[in-house]
């Protein structure tokens, strides 16, 4: 009331004095406002709360313990404040000792019975011993009352892809591992190669073979020869697959193949056998064995700085020893040489073509001499790389050389190496062939001038890192190059430096034929196919460029559409469309072809004649330029390659040095020749040249055989 009354008395003197009378009214105003907002305020006093056990619990990182702290953290009385902006904290500390680090025993153990199970008995082998073990193994259980029978499985044949069954695990399976130990090159390195590249790749689960009931691993080797090796490659597929999460059922079993090996292998089948017929179930050890579990360390401090983790991976002792890909003393060696081919170093080799025998006598060169101007006793046909990322259904080799997915792991030999010893080898060859009967003696002089080199024969010789320098030796000594590869390796394809012709393997037109034909390695083997047509068509434009397709009936003739759309996403210079040959018996190669799946010639003419058609409708214009009748072969060329209503597929092989050696560049138009009358489609000859003299062969033995008759009568 006080306030009211001087601010009154304030406001007269104010008026009196000549203040304006409208400042005092609205000052007034202000002052009963204010008093009424105060008279409504009612002071709250604060009401006593009850305290409630804080939901933050206190946790120590440096252990695996999660038992709650005994401290109880203070409930906050002040409003939650804003969060800050979150930053990523490092935590450091000791490793856990094995008593801390170790769960409880029930959170290790579950009962399992074997004998319902899904038994996949895996083996590889190169001279049968591992087989045979295996297959008893199977005999063995398939005595025993399972819910399913044992199955047999090659890796080697009968897995296309590994990630099938140590990645994407079948469900209730049991694995069993028979497995050799080779101190060559041999398949199952690229197995140890896959387990240790799918443990190291983080984009993929840690620990894929956790869905496995469990596995076993037998080891066969040569406790005497190699005591310092012996079965070191099955140790070793052990330790991968429980890294990898998978369960020991039964231990790691070693036998001596020179020590009664197969007798005491015998052994442990049976006591393996015992193990899953006993009705009665067993604890399965469920604890991941990781190299975190394997040794301690010694540091105190378990953050590692960047720079040192080069050195820890040095020091880590893991590194897969280097080996030879074709050893002296392995069976691929054997194999190989028995085969006819000569061994180059560790890692290439060399062989005679039929088709060379049969120009140096005068019956007729391969269809490269129709299609290209190639003579067959002029040419070596050779390979920097024994080793291929497919194992092709219709392969003459029938698996027997070396596999590799994208990384080479050998020894590597330098390119000189290999140039000097692929002629070598080739001329000691042509040598052998000087009694053979009908041998031309003009050619035979010829044959040791090598004129053309084609890099094919088998493996992958684009996989060779040095393959750029290797084709730069044979353009330095004037020999052609005709390099052949099978579209599964994009990043050397786009490296290559220039070469005669570059052929590209197009074995079937869709992701699901592919798979069935080539059996390709590699995962993304489709996607690897994609990229290297369009790298034809962009990086290699510049190179004279041949689709090679090998038709297989039953498997690859189908789509014809497909097939047109892979050449137009490539461009092309020229197809070839060949039919397979028989090479005999293929049961070891996992998927074996019979002369049921050989395209007769009408056949294949008949596929060409609807690819044409097909890419003529589309307004890409390749035309059938070529054949080659007795190869079974027929060519398809793109219309520029018709030059003045002429067919010019050959190849200039003079014009051809005289470009690389300016070094100006150039394309593929840039060194043809015009095809001769005999080689064209549709011609009287079919492709076979007329001054050699065709020789069939059943004719001759008839021919032979009715003489004898007459001699006799």
């Amino acid at each position: 009331m006080f306030g009211k009354a001087l601010f009154s008395l304030c406001c007269a003197l104010y008026l009196l004095s000549g203040g304006r009378w409208t400042f005092a009214l609205a000052g007034g105003i202000i002052l009963t406002l204010a008093s009424t907002k105060k008279a409504n305020e009612k002071v709250t006093l604060p009401q006593k709360t009850t305290k409630k056990p804080s939901p933050i619990v206190a946790v120590d990182f440096t252990t695996t313990s999660t038992a709650r702290s005994s401290s109880r953290a203070t409930p906050r009385t002040a409003p939650r404040p804003v969060p800050k902006k979150r930053t990523p904290k490092i935590f450091k500390g000791s490793r856990p000792s094995a008593q801390e680090a170790a769960p409880t025993e029930s959170s290790l153990t579950e009962s399992t019975n074997l004998s319902n199970t899904k038994i996949h008995i895996f083996y590889t082998t190169l001279t049968g011993t591992s087989l045979r073990v295996a297959q008893s193994l199977q005999e063995e259980l398939k005595t025993l009352k399972l819910d399913f029978q044992p199955k047999l499985v090659s890796l080697d044949d009968d897995v296309d892809d590994l990630e099938e069954y140590f990645l994407r695990c079948p469900p209730n399976s049991l694995y069993v591992l028979v497995l050799p130990s080779y101190e060559t090159d041999s398949p199952i390195d690229y197995f140890l190669e896959h387990l240790r590249e799918t443990y190291n790749d983080f984009r993929v689960d840690k620990y894929p073979l956790q869905k496995l009931v469990g596995y076993a691993v037998l080891g066969m080797g040569d406790s005497e020869s190699w005591p310092e090796k012996f079965c070191y490659q099955a140790t070793s597929a052990d330790k991968w697959l429980a890294k990898l999460g998978g369960r020991r059922v039964f231990p790691l079993g070693k036998m001596s193949i020179k020590h009664n090996g197969e007798e005491k292998a015998q052994e442990w089948i049976k006591q393996f056998a015992s193990l899953v017929a006993d009705p009665e179930p067993f604890y399965l050890d469920r604890e991941i064995e990781d190299s975190d579990n394997e040794t301690g360390s010694d540091d105190a401090d378990t953050l590692v700085d960047v720079e040192d983790m080069g050195d820890i991976i040095r020091k880590s002792g893991d590194k897969p020893e280097v080996k030879q890909m074709v050893a002296q003393d392995s069976p691929t060696y054997k194999s190989l040489t028995k085969q006819g081919y000569t061994i180059v170093g560790s890692h290439s080799g060399v062989k005679i073509c039929r088709w060379t025998k049969s120009a140096l006598r005068g019956r007729g060169s391969c269809y490269k001499f129709a299609f290209y101007g190639i003579r067959s006793h002029l040419c070596m046909e050779t390979t920097p790389s024994l080793a291929c990322s497919n194992k092709c259904v219709f392969c003459w080799r029938h698996g027997t050389n070396p596999v590799a997915k994208s990384t080479w792991r050998w020894e590597l030999d330098p390119p000189e190496k290999v140039f000097e010893g692929a002629l070598e080898g080739h001329y000691k060859k042509i040598k052998q062939l000087r009694g053979v009967p009908g041998v031309q003696m003009d050619r035979f002089q010829e044959a040791f001038t090598v004129r053309h080199c084609a890099l094919s024969l088998v493996g992958e010789p684009i996989f060779y890192p040095y393959i750029n320098e290797l084709v730069g030796m044979l353009h330095k000594n004037h020999i052609s190059s005709f390099l052949v590869c099978n579209a599964q390796h994009p990043d050397q394809l786009a490296k290559l430096a220039k070469v005669t012709q570059l052929y590209v393997s197009i074995d079937a037109p869709t992701r699901t034929d592919l798979k069935k034909v080539d059996r390709p390695l590699n995962a993304d083997f489709w996607e690897r196919l994609m990229s290297c047509l369009d790298i034809l068509r962009t990086v290699q434009s510049h190179q004279r460029t041949v689709f090679r397709l090998t038709l297989v009936k039953g498997f690859n003739m189908n789509d014809v559409a497909s097939y047109a759309d892979m050449v137009e996403r490539a461009r092309p210079s020229q197809i070839e469309i060949k039919g397979a040959t028989f090479c005999g018996s293929s049961n070891s190669n996992g998927n074996p072809l019979t002369m049921q799946n050989i395209p007769f010639y009408e056949e294949c003419k008949s596929f060409v004649e609807s690819l044409a058609q097909e890419l003529q409708s589309r307004g890409s214009d390749y035309q059938i330029a070529a054949e080659h009748a007795h190869s079974c072969c027929i060519l398809m060329a793109h219309a520029k390659f018709k030059i003045n209503g002429k067919w010019n597929t050959h190849i200039d092989y003079p014009k051809f040095f005289e470009l690389l050696e300016s070094g100006q560049d150039f394309v593929d138009l840039d060194y043809v020749k015009e095809t001769p009358e005999w080689a064209l489609w549709g011609s009287d000859e079919a492709g076979f040249f007329p001054d050699d003299t065709k020789f069939d062969r059943k004719a001759e033995k008839l021919r032979r055989r009715l003489e004898r008759e007459e001699m006799e009568a």
